[in-house]
């Protein structure tokens, strides 16, 4: 009988390893598409600004070779 229990016991810890193993996984695969969804969010703002300094920089040379 005590066989039986102390069996039984180590099996429900072992469940909790795995159940706490498995939520450490969930955790680390949301922050994994947390980190790509703000990687692609800091390429979007760059290439904003990338196309906003062209474009300042070309009205800037229209306006230089309009005042010539």
């Amino acid at each position: 009988m005590k066989t039986l229990l102390i069996v039984m016991a180590v099996a429900a810890l072992a469940a909790c390893g795995i159940e706490t193993a498995g939520t450490a996984a969930t955790a680390a695969a949301a922050k994994k598409q947390e980190v790509e969804q703000g990687q692609a969010a800091k390429a979007q703002v760059q290439h904003d600004l990338d196309t906003a300094n062209q474009q300042m920089a070309q009205r800037a040379a229209q306006a230089e070779e309009a005042s010539k």
